[in-house]
């Protein structure tokens, strides 16, 4: 999971969200505790490796760890939290979002066409 930028407070966040102005942002809400959260995991992984992925930046939120960054999210984009959930900032904006076993690589891929 070296390839993925974690997300541990504010400023990070915010410069992520900058970052998005330029490219695509895949947040991901991530609970180690939860065999769910691990299983989107694993199909976050495996798009992360997909050509598909190669122009967008994966920053990953432990939300056990970190829930106030998580919470932060929540109320910026007005979505609430779920945990796994991923969403995909494009312009300082949500463009998909997904929950529980609706994070798939498919689901990630299919979204990815958003921000074409």
């Amino acid at each position: 999971m070296d390839a993925f930028q974690q997300l541990t407070n504010s400023e990070q966040l915010q410069d992520v969200l900058e970052y998005s102005k330029e490219r695509p942002v895949l947040l991901f809400k991530h609970s180690t505790t939860c065999p769910i959260s691990a299983a989107a995991m694993d199909e976050l992984e495996k798009f992360s490796s997909s050509e598909e992925a190669k122009d967008i930046k994966i920053a990953v939120v432990y939300v056990i760890e970190h829930r106030p960054v998580s919470n932060e999210i929540a109320e910026c984009f007005n979505i609430k939290h779920e945990s796994p959930q991923a969403l995909l900032v494009k312009g300082d904006q949500v463009v998909w979002h997904a929950s529980h076993w609706n994070i798939t690589e498919d689901s990630l891929k299919q979204a990815k066409k958003l921000t074409d």
